[in-house]
């Protein structure tokens, strides 16, 4: 009995282990399973966080490649005064107008009131002089629904800016004392959007709630007027409370190739001239900086190591409308350095010397030239950036200012007693960043910047004890309609296509670079090379290796067909009777030309003589040092589309040689 009755009791313990051990299996599975789905999770985020970093360096280099392009362009503004059969055609960019030129101050309201009428059919805001909060409201409320402020009282606005700012000094000298806070904004690029969000989130301008906007409003987006009309309304009405910084974009060169230019000729076409020709003036009265509690120093770039605050606040800011036109002194010497060495085609980011061109002054010793220095001193701080190495060196990849590091930030502070110093001119992912230990706060206020859901915007509220706190935005239209993964591949596809135009409009260099590696002529290169050749002549700093999948084929053995970088691109319209050298030349300088273009059509009727075209178009590539026969001008001008009078359409004819993508399913896979 004693053995059959042990039999029941081991089945009983099996059963009772095999019902404890159950639940312990199936909770290790759903942990096993939610490892997974985690790990999958982090693996998934990480690679959209990769692709997205990717292609905002792309942006990024792009855009500073383009900066250095506006360098070269302005050189041959200079160039074309120099040699051009009519210099009338193109010297009014550089004349900086008199008052009477544009206006008699003292008759500055009454004049636009007798010369400009405003027509009953006008439904926009009326202004007043002085102006009045109402006012500013109805401004607000009219931008919001994509109405346009009428030339007369944009001329009267700017007028009483202008009288305004002469007031005002270089340095800004602010204190928390008399308002719990002060709010610091960033660039906004023509972004209306988002300073009706910052208005919203933060409260409208007043004697209790301070801003300080740190330079470049103008340029890029569609609404810069309305923004500066915004602003210089508040800045009348409370001009002890809203201070604006001069960017590096308040100036009217760049202006030319960023959009503002284009942007008030195409809102004003009668009156366009004129109010170029005042905002010229304005933007040259913009002061320099502000100081906070003198400890926090905001201006829109950054220092150098021979920044000197006291030297700017007493030079006369207004004399430089420009600071892409160097002094005399600086273009002589550039010159001098072209005849010395022999000039040959020079690469994308190249001088004729092969060496890349900046425009700030050799070394950090301060020149000598009184103008000189006033232009290097205001250079340094509008485009300047900060960097994590020690020392100052040019900025190359923006063509002008240094970069300064931490002793340079720490040398500055400790001569003027600082604690911190806020600056712009930098696009951030997150709208901010912080550097140099703390002491260096970089905001940028444009969300969406390069594209949408590029990245947030960002203002920073200062108290009393000058802790900065960040509040961050993004303006979200469409945004919100995708996911994440949509964002992502939204961004990934722009960067990429803008990439490619670059790689097409040096096809030719390219080949050259990569044949270079290629000695048996195989059309395979390893990626190694295929990298260095990339970056050897786009000069983009990227992670070409990374690139490689959405630029290049690779055959088995891993060797890359470095022909493939161009298997997707063509011209949009092909003309067959140009040169493919030229058609390359045109597609890479195509906005250069249609400034220039733009330039040349004083009238604004988008025509220009085909005597004017050849012209410039010869003084062009003679001056980048490119090597065009005159019959490949000649079968140029042949390909072109005129009308009865001679007259080309240039907008048509350069849209002929914009890069068309036949295939964008790489960017989206």
């Amino acid at each position: 009995m004693g053995c059959s009755s042990s039999v029941p009791d081991r089945r009983s313990e099996k059963d009772y282990t095999a019902s404890m051990c159950a639940p312990l299996l199936s909770v290790l599975t759903v942990i096993r399973a939610a490892i997974l789905i985690q790990n999958w999770y982090r693996f998934t985020m990480a690679r959209l966080e990769m692709r997205r970093r990717y292609s905002l360096s792309i942006f990024q280099s792009i855009e500073y490649a383009d900066e250095q392009d506006q360098l070269q362009l302005s050189n041959f503004f200079t160039f074309m005064l120099d040699h051009c059969t009519h210099p009338d055609s193109v010297s009014h960019i550089f004349t900086s107008p008199s008052v009477s030129q544009v206006v008699d101050e003292g008759l500055c309201l009454t004049e636009f009131e007798n010369k400009i009428d405003v027509p009953d059919s006008y439904y926009g805001p009326r202004l007043s002089f002085p102006l009045t909060v109402e006012d500013a409201n109805a401004l607000l409320h009219a931008f919001r629904n994509e109405q346009l402020l009428h030339a007369r009282y944009v001329l009267q606005l700017l007028c009483e800016t202008r009288k305004v700012l002469k007031e005002m000094p270089n340095i800004t000298h602010l204190s928390t004392s008399y308002s719990k806070e002060i709010t610091v904004c960033g660039d906004l690029h023509g972004n209306l959007d988002d300073l009706l969000l910052i208005f919203y989130k933060n409260g409208l301008p007043s004697e209790q709630n301070c801003y300080v906007f740190n330079g470049d409003f103008v340029d890029r987006g569609k609404n810069s007027m309305e923004i500066l009309i915004i602003l210089f309304a508040f800045l009348l009405i409370y001009p002890n409370d809203l201070h604006l910084n001069r960017g590096n974009h308040e100036d009217y060169i760049m202006n030319l190739r960023y959009g503002f230019t284009n942007e008030v000729s195409r809102k004003y076409k009668d009156h366009g001239k004129q109010i170029l020709c005042l905002l010229r003036d304005v933007f040259s009265w913009l002061p320099l900086a502000t100081i906070i509690d003198s400890k926090v120093l905001i201006l829109h770039g950054g220092i150098s190591d021979t920044t000197d605050l006291d030297f700017l606040k007493a030079l006369e800011r207004n004399k430089l409308k420009s600071l892409m036109r160097p002094p005399k002194s600086v273009r002589d010497r550039q010159d001098q350095v072209k005849e010395r060495i022999p000039t040959t085609r020079p690469s994308k980011h190249q001088n004729a010397a092969g060496k890349t061109q900046h425009i700030s002054s050799s070394g950090s010793t301060e020149p000598s030239d009184p103008a000189l220095k006033e232009w290097k001193q205001i250079l340094d701080i509008l485009w300047s950036d900060p960097r994590s190495q020690n020392g100052c060196t040019p900025n190359k990849c923006r063509g002008g200012g240094c970069y300064f590091g931490p002793d340079v930030t720490a040398k500055l502070f400790e001569r003027y007693n600082l604690k911190m110093l806020i600056r712009s001119h930098e696009f951030k992912p997150e709208g901010y960043e912080i550097s140099h230990d703390g002491k260096v706060i970089t905001i940028f206020s444009a969300s969406n910047y390069y594209e949408e859901g590029s990245n947030r915007g960002a203002y920073i509220k200062l108290n009393p004890e000058l802790i900065p706190r960040f509040v961050q935005y993004r303006v979200s239209k469409y945004t919100r309609r995708q996911n994440l993964q949509e964002r992502v591949g939204t961004i990934e596809s722009s960067a990429l296509k803008s990439l490619r135009e670059k790689i097409y409009a040096h096809r030719s260099e390219l080949t050259s670079a990569f044949a270079q590696y290629d000695l048996n002529g195989t059309g395979k290169i390893s990626v190694t090379d295929w990298a260095a050749a990339m970056e050897s002549v786009l000069q983009l700093e990227l992670p070409w290796r990374m690139l490689r999948s959405h630029l290049a084929q690779m055959n088995p053995e891993g060797e890359v067909d470095y022909m493939s970088c161009f298997y997707d691109l063509k011209i949009g319209q092909p003309i067959k009777e140009v040169q493919p050298a030229l058609v390359e030349t045109l597609c890479r300088y195509r906005k250069d030309l249609e400034i220039i273009f733009n330039i040349i059509d004083k009238d604004h009727s988008g025509l220009i003589s085909l005597e004017e075209f050849c012209q410039t178009w010869k003084l062009f590539t003679s001056h980048l040092g490119i090597d065009v026969h005159d019959e490949a001008i000649d079968k140029l001008v042949l390909s072109i589309d005129y009308n009865k009078d001679g007259h080309i359409d240039f907008s048509e004819f350069l849209q002929a040689f914009h890069v068309v993508h036949r295939l964008e399913k790489k960017a989206n896979s």
